[in-house]
């Protein structure tokens, strides 16, 4: 037995059991601790490629086990937690229900992924492990930020944000690449200024940050495709 084919697989595992924990936390009621396993997920999602791609042990299997994790930890998991966040306050039974469309998305979005070779460069539509970051850091950015957070907390908004980041997932808006092929100011300005505009938001919000950080990518990719386009 090759040992170190497993390896990566093995870290897929831990990436869909942080999932797993974070849905029990969820739905016994915390809803802070279950989103930070969103962020060991992303954690073991970055190092099972890292590992992959190290040991030379990439594969049909680790691809297809990577996004039944990813849809676990990055689609349900986040549905969970924005229904559970919608339920608390909803006086509409109904309603929290519809935040329920991210996972059904995210679920499309691997699906496509996977038949898609137009994104071994730039991702074409927001990854789930980016709508999901999103979606565990929001509570933190409510906390920080109490009057917006009373806004973007409350049942309709929280719907309306499922609705968003479901739409963003299968979007064509194709996405700043973080491969640099140059250090070229010129050529990567749109690379600098993410990169510099994630450190001052981190370091000034912590995890608060992250929501507007992404909000900052997806911002900055639409306004490099349009100055591409002329």
């Amino acid at each position: 037995m090759n040992i170190k084919s497993h390896i990566p697989n093995t870290v897929t595992l831990l990436n869909l059991l942080s999932g797993l924990i974070g849905i029990v936390w969820v739905l016994e009621g915390n809803i802070l601790s279950g989103a930070w396993f969103i962020l060991l997920a992303a954690f073991f999602d970055f190092i099972d490629g890292f590992a992959a791609r190290l040991l030379k042990v990439q594969g049909e299997l680790g691809k297809q086990l990577d996004s039944l994790a990813d849809l676990v930890s990055f689609g349900v998991l986040p549905g969970f937690i924005l229904f559970a966040m919608a339920k608390s306050t909803s006086q509409i039974e109904w309603l929290p229900y519809g935040t329920l469309i991210l996972p059904l998305f995210s679920a499309l979005r691997l699906a496509k992924f996977n038949l898609d070779d137009r994104q071994s460069d730039r991702f074409i539509g927001v990854p789930t492990p980016a709508a999901a970051l999103f979606v565990a850091t929001l509570p933190h950015f409510a906390i920080q930020w109490t009057k917006i957070g009373t806004v973007i907390t409350s049942p309709f908004i929280l719907v309306g944000i499922a609705l968003i980041l479901a739409i963003l997932l299968v979007s064509e808006i194709p996405l700043i690449a973080l491969k640099f092929k140059s250090f070229a100011f010129s050529k990567n300005i749109f690379r600098y200024a993410l990169i510099a505009l994630s450190f001052i938001l981190f370091v000034w919000l912590g995890l608060a940050g992250i929501p507007l950080i992404i909000l900052a990518y997806i911002g900055l990719s639409v306004v490099e495709n349009a100055m591409n386009s002329k």
